[in-house]
């Protein structure tokens, strides 16, 4: 049985050739395009057919992707979605991480490597296309016991929307403190950005999504 695939993307034309791309996939097919995050949650409000897989756009008009994502982890947080998008901003990657997206994609992926993140999803539960990757360094499992417990606490607060000015203030430390732990961070566990320190902590289960 093939695995189904649901497009929310206010793009008709890339919508529609993304239907083709997947529908040329042997084990994949798509059930229904969307336009918004509203469409999607009238069709699943509807009792629609839930698919394996949403492919769903960032930048849309009266329910964009991160508002999307948002619901989705509220009401059906076992629901496998990817991003596909042209946004390169990392609050947005943030964002949607931490409201459960599997993956990140940016729209100039090559099919052979979209077919693999399809299939990353399905089996292993993530994927970030090699973009993304390159800027995360490629967090993955490690090993995060040499991590004192400020240093995890600054990691739970690096995992939020605060600023780091903010998260000084919360831990009632100077920027340039803050600034210190960031930098070990990012040593210890490997990693060049805040979206990295999100993705270790997501993958380790270090926070909760």
């Amino acid at each position: 049985m093939k695995k189904t695939i649901l497009i929310v993307d206010d793009h008709t034309l890339f919508a529609q050739s993304l239907q083709g791309l997947v529908n040329s996939f042997q084990e994949y097919e798509v059930i229904k395009v969307l336009k918004n995050g509203q469409e999607l949650v009238d069709y699943f409000n509807s009792n629609n057919k839930r698919p394996d897989i949403i492919l769903l756009d960032i930048r849309m008009p009266i329910m964009d992707g991160v508002a999307t994502m948002s619901w989705l982890k509220d009401q059906f947080p076992e629901q496998k979605t990817l991003a596909l998008t042209m946004e390169h901003d990392e609050e947005i990657i943030i964002k949607m991480v931490r409201a459960g997206c599997r993956g990140y994609l940016l729209k100039d992926i090559e099919p052979e490597e979209f077919l693999y993140a399809l299939e990353s999803v399905s089996t292993s539960g993530y994927y970030f296309s090699q973009e993304i990757e390159d800027v995360l360094d490629h967090p993955g499992t490690k090993n995060y016991g040499n991590l004192s417990n400020r240093e995890m606490e600054f990691l739970n607060y690096a995992c939020s929307e605060k600023t780091y000015k903010e998260v000084a203030e919360e831990m009632n430390l100077s920027p340039k403190t803050i600034d210190g732990y960031r930098e070990s961070l990012f040593s210890k566990l490997q990693v060049k950005s805040r979206v990295g320190m999100v993705l270790f902590a997501v993958k380790n289960n270090i926070v909760k999504i």
